[in-house]
């Protein structure tokens, strides 16, 4: 536990003195993504926990790549703090996800701040923030269980809009060869205006 809490703080420190903020926001368009390729942390199926003291800020554990990827900021070279290796969250396509539309709260993590794990560096902990009511949205899985994947625990997550446009965008880039993302489930109707 105290290991999280420094991660956590180390986190926001790092992000605070690169006057970064670590609230994000879910609402991007097209024209607001960058692709490009360096090291970078792969939040896609991270399972989060809160942070305690930081309400609204979550612990993700997600994992370390390099290559190409998109965000709504530029790549940037990883960045050595005193609390470790600092790089950020930033998109890579994805094969497959359900589609939800409850109450569920699940982690925004896009460019946010990440810290690679001194022990294991294919791993790093991100600081995502908890998104809700934000309808409907993706779990990205390869297997869709009606009773399981849109109710258990608070995941890595995007918007159906959202990840269908920044999909579109980096998989337009010619960067990574194209391929169908599969919906797993039948999305639910869209809510009435």
């Amino acid at each position: 536990m105290l290991k999280l809490w420094f991660c956590a703080l180390a986190l926001a420190f790092a992000a605070a003195t690169m006057g970064e903020s670590l609230a994000a926001t879910t609402a991007t368009n097209a024209t607001n993504f960058t692709a490009c390729k360096s090291t970078y942390a792969l939040c896609t199926t991270a399972a989060c926990t809160p942070i305690a003291g930081q309400k609204g800020n979550l612990n993700c554990p997600c994992s370390v790549h390099t290559g190409y990827s998109a965000g709504t900021k530029a790549c940037q070279p990883i960045k050595h703090t005193a609390a470790g290796e600092l790089i950020y969250s930033r998109y890579y396509p994805v094969k497959a996800y359900a589609v939800c539309s409850n109450d569920r709260p699940w982690a925004w993590c896009l460019d946010v701040p990440c810290l690679i794990d001194k022990s294991d560096p294919s791993k790093a902990n991100c600081t995502c923030t908890v998104a809700k009511n934000q309808n409907p949205y993706v779990i990205v899985t390869s297997h869709y269980n009606p009773k399981t994947t849109c109710t258990t625990g608070i995941i890595s997550s995007a918007t159906v809009s959202g990840i269908t446009q920044i999909s579109n965008f980096i998989q337009s880039k010619h960067l990574i060869p194209p391929f169908t993302i599969k919906v797993l489930n039948t999305p639910p109707p869209s809510p009435a205006p």
